[in-house]
């Protein structure tokens, strides 16, 4: 179980910091509260203890998982269904709904390919920044780089900029 100070991933909203673990009475229970707050947004969600595998807060992806989205970004053979792009949509929120990095990987490798054949709606443009978003954040504070160089790494993967020699 996570503690105060530390750092986990809140799934759709990001990489958040365990502030405190407080007692709130809610309908005469008490019940113990993890109290996080957003990184990027600042922004304070109370979260019941017994609930944090149910909302799939976890922990941020290790070396290895980072190499594992970097592959998922770099592929470039994968079939991009062409449903509409409300269904698209809606299957692309469930997985950035659901916190896994890889499968936010996927949603921004699959918006980038999409983006390279014709110009994303309004909606797939604001997914996709949010998928680029969520990424840069976590692996940013998992790789203790700035934001500018985890950005550089994922539009890199995917195939936007050639790599930097270091």
């Amino acid at each position: 179980m996570f503690k105060v100070g530390d750092i986990v991933v809140y799934p759709a909203h990001g990489v958040a910091e365990v502030e405190s673990v407080e007692d709130r009475e809610i309908s005469g229970s008490h019940l113990p509260f993890f109290i996080l707050k957003i990184l990027d947004t600042q922004m304070t969600v109370m979260v019941p203890v017994a609930n944090v595998k149910n909302v799939g807060i976890r922990e941020l992806v290790d070396s290895k998982g980072i190499e594992d989205v970097m592959d998922i970004l770099r592929q470039r053979s994968v079939h991009v269904d062409n449903q509409t792009w409300n269904r698209r949509y809606r299957e692309y929120m469930e997985k950035i709904k659901s916190g896994s990095a890889f499968e936010i990987a996927e949603v921004l490798r699959d918006l980038n390919i999409l983006k390279r054949g014709k110009e994303l709606s309004f909606g797939e443009r604001k997914m996709y920044d949010t998928a680029r978003n969520l990424l840069v954040n976590e692996i940013s504070i998992s790789r203790n780089i700035n934001k500018k160089e985890a950005e550089i790494m994922i539009l890199s993967a995917l195939g936007k900029i050639e790599a930097v020699a270091s």
